[in-house]
């Protein structure tokens, strides 16, 4: 599923129980114009900016980091945090590419809990 389809599914089972999930009212509320988000469900228009993804996320209740990824972006404050040190988090991330989820869990709560 495409980010414009994924949105579009999402705003559209929100809108069967509350009509303010218009493509005109959420527009409104993340101040976009609603032929632009209508192009973008439609996939007319590219994904927006991290800006307006992360307001959209927020109207929609989804998580901002998975709308970004599913536009294939990264958010801005994760790219300063691998800026900073580019080679370890490189390192990290290759490692982890196929790590089961549970073991990348168990990963971040002990970076989390300060526990090494």
């Amino acid at each position: 599923m495409t980010f414009g389809e994924y949105i579009r599914t999402q705003r559209e089972a929100l809108r069967e129980t509350d009509r303010c999930f218009s493509v005109r009212q959420v527009a409104k509320r993340i101040d976009i114009e609603p032929s632009y988000l209508s192009k973008i469900e439609r996939g007319h228009q590219s994904p927006p900016s991290e800006d307006t993804i992360r307001k959209l996320a927020d109207d929609l209740g989804e998580n901002a980091d998975v709308l970004l990824a599913m536009a294939g972006k990264v958010s801005g404050d994760l790219r300063e945090v691998i800026i900073r040190r580019p080679e370890l988090f490189a390192e990290l991330l290759r490692q982890l590419k196929d790590t089961p989820d549970h073991a990348v869990l168990r990963v971040v709560r002990v970076v989390r809990d300060g526990a090494w």
